[in-house]
């Protein structure tokens, strides 16, 4: 009987220890499909975000879009160089930018219109635009086309214009052919000067000093940065990049 009962022991404890194995290859055989699955899913988010970012190319000098949107939005507002808004506005909002950054696009699509719409157009404020060129070699010649445009009053034109087309950064679609065509797009009339300005030194040399100003002086770190100025503030303020239409109206509010 004690012979029996041992073996009948051994066979228990070998039953349980077996049952064991199997749970552990159960749950480790789960785990695994499980990694796999979140794998999968990963990749396919993956494969969805580059195939949206490769059908937004932009950059295409024979399908310019927006201009009948950007013309109504600045239409009837002065412009002088890259300063839109009544001169004599107390306030002045400041944005340094480069043509080629994709939140300075945002920005102008979604941030700024409100801003430029009540209180730009009711002579609240004015807001210019300085180059600051971090993205690649392209937006230096952006900027001071931009600049040269500006030198004919068609500068906020050609500015909102050419972030509406934008391209992918450093893709090298900011070319001659896409830089003509946004300024005759946005309503340069003396074309042939324009094109002689923007590859002035005059011009370059104010490309290069706005990014030396917003680098050195102001120390921004990136694009777009705001700077405002008014009879409420010390000067001129670093604002730096805010997040919405209602910070800046805020900011407009308490500098004037």
């Amino acid at each position: 009987m004690s012979n029996k009962r041992e073996r009948e022991k051994r066979r228990e404890e070998r039953l349980q220890q077996e049952a064991k194995v199997d749970g552990g290859e159960r749950r480790t055989r789960l785990l695994q499909f499980g990694a796999g699955a979140v794998f999968l899913v990963i990749v396919a988010v993956v494969v969805l975000i580059v195939a949206n970012s490769g059908s937004e190319s932009g950059g295409d000098a024979s399908n310019l879009e927006g201009v009948s949107e950007i013309d109504s939005m600045v239409a009837g507002i002065p412009q002088n160089g890259m300063v839109l808004g009544d001169p004599k506005a107390k306030v002045e909002l400041a944005e340094y930018g480069d043509l080629q950054c994709p939140v300075c696009k945002q920005f102008s699509e979604e941030l700024l219109p409100p801003v430029i719409e009540r209180q730009v157009k009711n002579g609240e404020a004015k807001i210019v635009f300085h180059n600051y060129t971090i993205i690649g070699p392209q937006s230096s010649t952006a900027g001071a086309a931009l600049l040269a445009a500006g030198e004919q009053g068609r500068g906020w034109n050609y500015l909102e214009l050419f972030y509406r087309n934008q391209g992918k950064e450093n893709s090298e679609y900011a070319d001659d052919e896409f830089l003509t065509a946004v300024a005759k797009a946005a309503g340069v009339k003396d074309i042939a000067r324009w094109d002689q300005e923007r590859k002035s030194k005059k011009l370059t040399q104010k490309v290069e000093a706005t990014t030396q100003r917003a680098q050195t002086t102001y120390g921004f770190t990136g694009t777009p940065s705001f700077t405002i100025k008014g009879p409420n503030t010390n000067g001129v303020e670093l604002l730096g990049t805010l997040s919405t239409t209602e910070e800046f109206e805020s900011a407009i509010e308490a500098a004037g």
